[in-house]
């Protein structure tokens, strides 16, 4: 035989009870987002004033918008773009901005393409 009462085997099953009888479910535990932000200082590489603009995004913005915001910002094509690392390492784009923050640092260059291995 069931002893419990239905407030019992509400809050058993993950509800509450509200102050009308109603019941309310439980919420579910919020997620955190990943609101953290990391700063690149790129640098245009092509230009021999070399102009740099510092772009604050958040880590979890795929690196392709950085490429393509960044390229925008210095009136290039992004589709001809690529960014470097200061020791000239090309940089993946299919990653997040926090790993390539990570994996490379804060210090990127911008480059087009076209000029890639011109002596």
């Amino acid at each position: 035989r069931d002893t419990a009462t239905p407030t019992d085997k509400r809050r058993a099953a993950g509800g509450t009870m509200s102050s009308g009888g109603k019941t309310e479910e439980a919420a579910a535990p919020a997620k955190r987002k990943d609101t953290g932000k990391v700063s690149f200082k790129i640098t245009l590489t092509s230009d021999p004033n070399l102009p740099f603009r510092v772009l604050k995004v958040p880590s979890a913005a795929p690196f392709t918008a950085v490429l393509k915001f960044a390229a925008e910002e210095f009136k290039q094509s992004p589709a001809t773009s690529a960014m470097l690392t200061n020791d000239g390492a090309g940089i993946n784009v299919a990653q997040t901005a926090g790993t390539v923050f990570l994996k490379h640092g804060s210090e990127l260059r911008l480059i087009n393409r076209d000029r890639v291995g011109c002596a």
